[in-house]
Order: structure tokens, then C-alpha cells, then sequence
């Protein structure tokens, strides 16, 4: 058993909760506490019906995920919304949120979790968003078709490729999610080849005329990284067993 306040404050230091920006619906840091204390982990994407009923059924006590409860903004708490509020404090189950701090850290992250998955190694971080780097860049010497084929095995499943894969993948970016937005900006930072995880309908033909090859991962695929870190990292310092709750949007 270790008290959640201390958990909580462990992951705030941890993840720089208070310093880094993000959307108006992540609400970083804990969501929904419980009595008091954390004797099981569980970890998951996001913080849906489904994933809190097998957090319950895994025995956890803590919950942590990447998209929190209140992505949809204030709504009244009835239907899937009462039920899932409900289901957490019947069980004592904490949840805990984290999204760009998770997606941007250095050592924890979902890109850099990803580049090193796929063989990339750390990388440097680039891309500034109100005032943070939000992903990582390195240089591979490989083709886009080899680094397509090592995503899609480290993924576990299809990864839509925007080029020509005998292309040389030369300067990569990784932002994980739903970056495909930023194909412009990144192309202006140099980027040749741009892996992430969805992007709207728009960027695929705006990446072709910009000569930006753009490696589409799935945002779900992408983001199992940082929250499978933060759970190996409290069973290490604070000896709590966690579990990781797979739960795929298919997205």
C-alpha cells in the first residue's frame, strides 16, 4: 500500500504536470481520487466506460491514462458519463490523466517510447508549441519502406504510408497522435519524412504537394507507449504492480 497523495505528487514532479500547456479538455494530473491509499496499477489510452470496467475487474486501484475523462467538456453526469463516475468511486478507483506531459518527456514519452521501439534511438526534441517541443527528430539511414515495415511490426498492425517507400527516410519526426495537422509546420522545420499517428482527410494531399512523405500509424497504435513507462516507473520506485488494460480504437 502506498498513499495516493504521494503517487500523485510523484507523478506531478515527474511529468512537470503544472508547467507544461495543453487543450482545454486534458486536464492533467489526477482526475478522480479514491479513499486514500494505491496497491494496484492499471494504465490504458484513454478513459473509457470499457477500460474503467476492466480497471475494476484487474483489481486496480489506480487508474493511470493518456486521454482523460473530460475531452467532451462539461457535460451532465448521466448515461456513459454518470456510469463511468459512478463505477470509479463504487471501486476506489483513482484515475489519473496525463497528455502532452506524457507525450513530450524525455525518458517516459509516447515519441520518444516510439522511436526508440522502432530503433531510433532518443532523438532530439523539436517542434515548439507554446513554448514546449512536443516531438523528437533524428536522422535514419534507411529507406521510408523498411522504416514502414519495422512500424508495422512494432504497431501491430497497418501503417498508411504517404511516398515512396525506396524514398531515404532522411531527417524523421515523430509526434505521436493526431498530428497529421502539422504537416506543414513540420515540413518548415526541416522534416523529410513524418511519422504520427492519424491526420485529417487534407493533410495527405497537402503532404504530396509539399514533398513531405508522412507515415500514418494509427493515434491509438502510437500512444501505448508513455503510460506502459509511467506504470513500469511506479512499480520501480514504489513496488505497486501494474497492468496495461488494451483497449484499441482501431483510430
Amino acid at each position: 500500500m502506498t498513499d495516493l497523495i504521494e503517487v500523485v505528487e510523484f507523478l506531478d514532479a515527474e511529468l512537470r504536470t503544472s508547467e507544461i500547456p495543453d487543450y482545454p479538455g486534458a486536464h492533467n494530473g489526477l482526475q478522480v481520487e479514491n479513499e486514500g491509499k494505491v496497491s494496484r496499477v492499471a494504465c490504458a489510452v484513454d478513459a473509457s466506460l470499457p477500460v474503467i470496467e476492466k480497471a475494476v475487474a484487474a483489481g486496480a486501484d489506480l487508474l493511470l491514462v493518456h486521454h482523460g475523462l473530460f475531452w467532451q467538456g462539461v457535460r451532465p453526469l448521466k448515461g456513459p458519463a454518470y456510469r463511468k463516475f459512478r463505477l470509479a468511486l463504487e471501486n476506489n478507483l483513482a484515475i489519473y490523466s496525463s497528455h502532452l506531459p506524457l507525450d513530450l518527456h524525455s525518458e517516459l514519452g509516447n515519441n520518444v517510447g516510439l522511436a526508440r521501439a522502432i530503433g531510433l534511438g532518443k532523438g532530439e526534441a523539436f517542434f515548439d508549441w507554446k513554448g514546449v517541443k512536443l516531438g523528437r527528430r533524428m536522422i535514419v539511414h534507411e529507406t521510408v519502406g523498411n522504416l514502414q515495415e519495422t512500424l508495422q511490426k512494432v504497431l501491430g498492425g497497418p501503417v498508411l504510408l504517404r511516398g515512396q517507400p525506396e524514398a531515404a527516410a532522411g531527417t524523421v519526426g515523430i509526434i505521436t497522435g493526431g498530428a497529421g495537422s502539422e504537416v506543414e509546420a513540420v515540413t518548415k522545420e526541416g522534416i523529410d519524412t513524418f511519422i504520427t499517428g492519424e491526420g485529417p482527410h487534407w493533410s495527405h494531399p497537402l503532404a504530396e504537394e509539399l514533398g513531405l512523405t508522412v507515415l500514418y500509424g494509427g493515434h491509438y497504435a502510437t500512444e501505448t507507449f508513455g503510460v506502459k513507462a509511467l506504470t513500469a516507473l511506479l512499480e520501480s520506485t514504489f513496488g505497486l504492480p501494474g497492468v496495461f488494460l488494451d483497449h484499441p480504437t482501431g483510430l
